[in-house]
């Protein structure tokens, strides 16, 4: 059952949000339906912007805001002999008492009517490079519109990126939303608990063609299901070995060896809501010496910025924190030898540690994996800086946190073979990630549900 209220709240927002700009009016369509192949479609999954602001996760949708709180949807029409087939439709009839819109009509006649809910509004916002062809369809309704200005009508005279107002509202989560994620994470911390007793099981009991990636994989895809998410939130990462060092891998075909670590990077999405977890662990159940040294650093850097992820601090402190913890580790384990090298500072400005190091410690999570929201503050001047590549750009300062953002925090070390690199610590790739809510006071952690201390795993793995 769908909480109106909750999306009433928002689309209210919007129009708010309109008013306060001079008026308009918002069009937004959902997700279309894409084939697989001849005669089957992809899994349908809606738009997040649009399901934000509805509910409603039929294909074919469209909904209309205006600055004075009315707002149109459009659905697909009720079809016996369709719904036969591909299941129950909610119909423009049902739809203003089930999702609590002002007024809903048949998709069939988004055509007739979009022009005429257009016409005398000063501005029209929608999602610019979210959807193909969008805008030539909203061109063509204005051009109706502007077919009829010599009896009347007055075309909007300003068009405007909707995500700009939506992706202030989804970054600060409110309570429905919390409540969601806190599932998403116990979810997905239990499948990965159950990947890491399998591994542990199936390497000592043995199992027929070898513990290949794809078997945790499905250990994964299990327990999402089981619990009851409907896809997972993204493609599962379980790389055996040197696959670890491969930061996009999927699982595949791999062995997972005695004395291997395996990395996975797994979540699933439940209600709309994204889970992004990484644990990396022994296949067997015990780290070995080289493999622990570099796991307690990641954990070390982990721990240094989840104390820094608190309200007032930057979205870009987590990282920086992260980073000299990962240096000092690099240095005192010879991947950077230090008379080479020098000290954390001079790594940090000679960049050499991206050898081992190349992504950023977290990104925005919540309808999407990679959620919405701008990562510098909205309102701040921006100055004159030059970037990694000896370009000028202008950039703001990194958002500052507030409670209710979420994002995840997630160091890591990769070790490809290469001259000079100790070789005790080749193809060893170790990544570390949870879910951080940001709190009045500090953050929580949505997905400790799965151990991260290695004498934990180890422990975990021997049950």
């Amino acid at each position: 059952m769908i909480n109106n209220r909750i999306y009433e709240k928002r689309r209210a927002a919007v129009a708010r949000a309109l008013k306060a700009a001079g008026g308009g009016i918002a069009l937004l369509p959902t997700a279309p339906e894409v084939p697989r192949n001849r005669d089957s479609d992809f899994p349908y999954r809606h738009d997040s912007y649009f399901y934000y602001l509805t509910g409603f996760s039929e294909a074919g949708a469209w909904l209309a805001i205006e600055a004075s709180g009315k707002s149109t949807l459009f659905c697909r029409p009720k079809d016996l002999e369709r719904e036969i087939w591909d299941g129950i439709r909610l119909g423009p009839k049902a739809a203003p008492a089930a999702l609590g819109v002002s007024q809903a009509f048949s998709v069939e006649a988004l055509e007739k009517t979009m022009p005429q809910l257009l016409t005398n509004q000063p501005a029209v916002w929608f999602p610019f490079a979210t959807h193909k062809g969008l805008e030539t369809q909203v061109d063509g309704w204005l051009n109706q519109v502007r077919a009829r200005v010599r009896f009347g009508a007055e075309c909007p005279g300003s068009q405007h990126d909707l995500c700009k107002v939506l992706d202030e509202m989804r970054l600060v989560k409110d309570s429905h939303e919390v409540a969601i994620l806190r599932r998403a994470g116990k979810i997905s911390a239990g499948a990965h608990v159950r990947a890491m007793q399998t591994s542990a099981a199936l390497l000592r009991d043995g199992v027929k063609g070898g513990l290949r990636e794809y078997h945790l994989e499905a250990e994964l895809l299990h327990e999402f299901r089981r619990h009851g998410s409907q896809f997972p939130a993204y493609g599962s990462i379980v790389a055996a070995g040197a696959n670890a060092c491969v930061l996009h891998y999927r699982a595949g075909d791999a062995e997972l060896k005695d004395g291997d670590l395996c990395l996975i990077d797994a979540g699933c999405e439940l209600d709309g809501y994204a889970s992004d977890i990484t644990r990396t662990f022994p296949a067997n159940g015990k780290f070995t010496p080289a493999q622990r040294t570099l796991y307690d650093i990641v954990l070390a850097a982990q721990k240094a910025a989840i104390a820094v992820t608190r309200p007032g601090k930057r979205f870009t402190d987590p990282h920086d924190a992260a980073t000299r913890v990962l240096i000092q580790g690099m240095l005192d384990t010879g991947l950077l030898p230090k008379a080479k090298h020098g000290k954390v500072d001079d790594v940090l400005e000679s960049g050499a540690y991206r050898q081992f190091y190349m992504h950023r410690t977290g990104h925005w999570m919540g309808m999407d994996v990679h959620d919405c929201g701008d990562y510098t503050e909205p309102r701040s001047k921006a100055t004159l800086q030059t970037d990694a590549l000896g370009l000028q750009v202008m950039r703001k300062p990194s958002r500052i946190l507030r409670a209710g953002m979420v994002l995840t925090i997630e160091p890591g070390i990769y070790v490809r073979p290469a001259k000079g690199v100790p070789k005790e610590f080749w193809n060893i790739g170790i990544r570390i990630e949870d879910d951080a809510l940001v709190t009045a006071k500090g953050c929580e952690l949505l997905t400790r549900g799965v151990p991260v201390d290695a004498d934990e795993i180890e422990a975990l793995m021997r049950d």
